[in-house]
């Protein structure tokens, strides 16, 4: 059996231990993207008799890569920004 605890600190308010044994590394992945999962104090794989620290790992998957501006992209911009200079051009 594979399942993972992820604790999530409150601050004064204390902890708490999310442990559901139906949710896979993608679901606790995601919902670390999404931002679902905050403030993560750890995150524990446990499978059969072994606990490892997963957390960097889960972390590190959980980040949105960084996107350059493509050229199109900065073609566009060149274009609305010229839109915008002439909406307020005097009539």
């Amino acid at each position: 059996m594979q399942y993972f605890v992820v604790m999530i600190d409150y601050g004064r308010r204390g902890r708490e231990a999310i442990v559901d044994p139906e949710m896979t590394r993608r679901e606790v992945v995601a919902r670390v993207a999404s931002g679902e999962y905050a403030n993560i104090s750890f995150i524990h794989e446990i499978a059969a008799s072994s606990v490892e620290d997963v957390t960097d790992d889960i972390l590190a998957e959980a980040a949105l890569p960084e996107i350059g501006l493509t050229e199109a992209d900065l073609q566009a911009n060149t274009f609305d920004h010229a839109r915008d200079l002439l909406k307020h051009e005097p009539v």
